[in-house]
């Protein structure tokens, strides 16, 4: 018998194909559907007349709002920027981890890893909503947790509200907070 090169590999190539058509790796999936998908919780959304922008620079924070009273996820903070009864003293090794953050109701996590940087620690925001997707830094000092940008401006102030859970706002008045 005489083969052509061409020819062997032309049957060669079609059993390979025919071969990879038969495979049985998948036949588990196909009876598998995907559970259904529970109904989003309905609230109740209200609207309120926000204040006039603040000056650039203006960081007073008696000009901002305090969070609402009631079930809210946010502690509001005393309006001179003191810390809130019974805000515990921090150190970093209580802040380093990665924490789940809400800002303004969108979520997001921040790792605070204990990697000196400038003059606190590397932070990183991770998939998180402005002004936070621009933490670069973080430090403790008392009973504050403040949250930096890579110019080493303030971008928020938090204090513990117990346990592993912080609650502030950034310096555009948002409130903030992070759980573990």
């Amino acid at each position: 018998m005489n083969f052509s090169k061409t020819g062997l590999v032309a049957v060669s190539l079609a059993a390979l194909v025919a071969s990879g058509c038969s495979t049985s790796r998948f036949s588990s999936m196909d009876d598998q559907q995907p559970a259904p998908l529970q109904a989003a919780p309905a609230g109740k959304v209200t609207a309120n007349q926000l204040p006039p922008p603040a000056a650039p620079g203006t960081t007073d924070p008696s000009q901002f709002p305090t969070a609402p009273q009631g079930n809210t996820q946010v502690a509001s903070l005393p309006p001179d920027g003191s810390a809130p009864t019974g805000a515990a003293d921090l150190t970093a090794a209580s802040v380093a981890g990665v924490w789940n953050a809400s800002v303004s109701g969108q979520s997001c996590k921040i790792a605070t890893p204990q990697t000196k940087f400038g003059a606190g620690f590397r932070a990183g925001p991770l998939h998180c909503p402005a002004p936070i997707d621009g933490i670069k830094s973080w430090n403790v000092s008392g009973k504050q947790l403040t949250l930096y940008d890579d110019t080493g401006g303030t971008l928020a102030r938090l204090y513990s509200s117990g346990g592993s859970k912080f609650d502030g706002q950034t310096s555009n008045g948002q409130p903030i907070s992070l759980t573990r």
